[in-house]
């Protein structure tokens, strides 16, 4: 079986490095396509994954529009020679619109309420999976019991590495990981996070508790730039296992810092003001039935939580705990992933009933 992959976010990359590596076992030829944003090609790099890159993400609608076709025309001249059996990506209009063209099913993941343009997606894709927690409905839809951050945080495929505590200079004190996003995603657009002010106070404020490092996808300057978290970017799950605290405007860091055991707060609103969390599925049910996640739209509101948290001497350990009952709960969505994909369509008629 031929099976082509698009990779276009870091996401991505730890998504489908599992079932790219269990497809390649399991005798299948792969083919993996890039689009250059961010740590992509560098993760795809740093894992051993070949890959053929089609170009660079833009930004803006008008960018972004134009670019599209012409991603789908380099995907489609490469898949016209590769032949695939079928194609798969992370919610990518390039893949569903290029498996149509050349009448190949197309099996596309998504986790992300909010995402925009979806019928650029839906119209033209074979199926779409989602977390069983997903809140709205999806044409053409298969949900499993999971999250898409299990498919590289479940412990059959992770294993925390302590080096990053010498890498980070750590020697028994607590640390706190902080994260910015660029917010240059379009599903990013009349989204708020953080302000400059509110960084500082807030980084002044955690250092009463512990080291704090700052992960971050636009530039910092000044006072805060000593705080930059600098270690391999495929090392950075292994920091946040470690952590003490999570707090930031990054989803997807918070969720995965929530599957590491680690206390999560995600600060973002929307246009209305209402924290962007309670539209996301994943959220709430990590916020509600697991206890491991919050999430809060005002910055003051987060930050009493943080203390709160910081201040107690077993939070850490709680949260172990609240791991543990959750991986039970969970599927292995790597090996879900790769079994979906393998056995389509059979898969498909198999869990629609």
């Amino acid at each position: 079986m031929k099976i082509m992959v698009d990779v276009g976010h870091p996401g991505h990359v730890h998504f489908y490095r599992n079932p790219v590596a269990n497809w390649k076992r399991n005798g299948h030829e792969v083919l993996v396509v890039a689009r250059d944003k961010d740590l992509t090609v560098s993760l795809l790099n740093s894992f051993g994954i070949e890959h053929v890159k089609i170009g660079e993400s833009k930004n803006g609608l008008i960018g972004k529009g134009l670019d599209m076709i012409a991603k789908d025309l380099k995907l489609l001249k490469i898949a016209r020679k590769f032949k695939p059996d079928i194609l798969t990506g992370i919610f990518s209009p390039y893949i569903s619109q290029v498996g149509s063209l050349i009448n190949r099913p197309s099996v596309i993941f998504n986790d992300t309420e909010m995402v925009r343009y979806s019928q650029l997606v839906t119209t033209f894709a074979s199926v779409i999976c989602t977390p069983r927690c997903f809140r709205g409905n999806v044409r053409k839809n298969i949900r499993y019991d999971g999250y898409q951050e299990l498919a590289y945080l479940h412990p059959n495929y992770f294993e925390p590495d302590r080096s990053v505590l010498e890498d980070l200079g750590i020697d028994g004190e607590r640390y706190i990981v902080m994260r910015l996003i660029s917010w240059s995603a379009y599903h990013d657009s009349g989204l708020k996070g953080l302000d400059y002010k509110q960084l500082l106070e807030t980084v002044k404020h955690f250092e009463k508790y512990g080291r704090v490092f700052i992960t971050s996808e636009r530039e910092i300057n000044g006072p805060l730039k000593r705080h930059l978290l600098k270690v391999s970017p495929e090392k950075i799950h292994s920091v946040l296992h470690h952590a003490d605290l999570y707090f930031g405007e990054g989803g997807t860091m918070a969720v995965e810092s929530a599957l590491l055991g680690t206390p999560a707060i995600h600060v973002e609103s929307d246009k209305s003001g209402r924290p962007t969390g309670e539209t996301s599925g994943n959220f709430v049910e990590l916020r509600d039935r697991y206890d491991l996640l919050f999430f809060y739209a005002d910055h003051d509101t987060a930050v009493e939580k943080a203390t709160e948290l910081l201040e107690s001497d077993n939070t850490k350990r709680e949260w172990q705990k609240k791991r543990e009952k959750l991986i039970r709960d969970k599927v292995d969505v790597a090996e879900w992933v790769t079994q979906f994909v393998e056995e389509y369509p059979e898969s498909f008629y198999e869990l629609s009933y």
